[in-house]
């Protein structure tokens, strides 16, 4: 299955909104979503580090997970929704990536800081190394 970018983006919105520290559901963070897609977004974004989550295993095949139930951000999930936050830096950081025929999230994370600053630099006029 192929990892919506968009959507690993809105699932670190809806979560940053959360106001409790509660598992919740994927229906209740993205209703319009498809279930499949939420709960694989949900999946490798937990491998990523960028969710905290309660984990479902099989009992037959404890390797397949069957639900993952979010909580929170780490703090590397922080890093990468304030990196992408910006929806300028956003829109150049999945063009670039599409450019390239396609990029893991570890390297549309680095695109995403480099827009980042050469968007304040464009901005405020600061050269940011």
């Amino acid at each position: 299955m192929k990892l919506d970018r968009d959507m690993v983006r809105d699932l670190l919105f809806a979560l940053e909104a959360k106001t409790d520290f509660k598992a919740r559901k994927y229906e209740e963070l993205l209703p319009d979503g498809d279930p499949r897609e939420v709960a694989y977004a949900l999946m490798k974004m937990h491998e990523a580090g960028f969710i905290t989550a309660e984990v479902i295993r099989s009992t037959t095949t404890p390797e397949r997970i069957i639900k993952v139930l979010p909580f929170d951000l780490t703090f590397n999930g922080h890093e990468f929704l304030d990196t992408v936050r910006d929806d300028e830096v956003w829109r150049r950081t999945k063009s670039a990536a599409e450019k390239a025929g396609g990029a893991s999230i570890t390297f549309v994370w680095e695109l995403a800081k480099a827009y980042g600053k050469q968007l304040l630099n464009e901005r405020l006029g600061i050269p940011i190394p």
